[in-house]
């Protein structure tokens, strides 16, 4: 199968969830295009599959994630998954700092390429890949990229 790793990142933490994304996929025998939206939006893109990733920037997608959506035909993309994913600041343990740091996290850049892919009437896989930044700008958590390779291969089990 065809697939497309689209993401825009601002620290670098989201390009290296999209790289390790497409080298799972790529080790799965899939035949893969990444797609850096902060240099390129294509109008259009279609594959078998997408991942398409943003960093959570004030719990929103980027402007160029939210561009690249609105530029994929919903006729296409309605019979092809979607997957969204995003890097997300890593939530501190105490519980009284981690209630005032969720509003800011919880329903952040993934969840809503997933909601905004589903709006326009596009098919979307169900479960959303959130990746932990550890800092503002990075790094990402120790354990992010190997989470992000196993969600890439349940997926495309999944789309199988």
């Amino acid at each position: 199968m065809k697939g497309i790793v689209a993401f825009d990142s601002v620290y670098g933490n989201t390009l290296k969830v999209a790289e390790a994304i497409a080298e799972e996929l790529r080790g799965q025998g899939q035949e893969i295009e990444v797609i850096d939206l902060g240099k390129r939006i294509p109008r259009g893109a279609e594959a078998d599959f997408a991942f398409i990733g943003s960093p959570t920037r004030m719990t929103k997608m980027t402007g160029r994630t939210k561009r690249f959506l609105r530029r994929l035909r919903k006729e296409h993309w309605s019979g092809h998954t979607i997957v969204a994913f995003d890097t997300v600041l890593k939530l501190p343990e105490d519980p009284e700092k981690r209630a005032r740091s969720a509003k800011w996290t919880e329903d952040g850049a993934g969840p809503k390429i997933r909601a905004f892919a589903e709006e326009r009437g596009m098919k979307v896989h169900p479960e959303v890949l959130r990746a932990e930044v550890v800092g503002m700008k990075g790094p990402l958590a120790p354990d992010a990229l190997d989470k992000s390779r196993e969600f890439a291969r349940r997926v495309i089990r999944d789309l199988h």
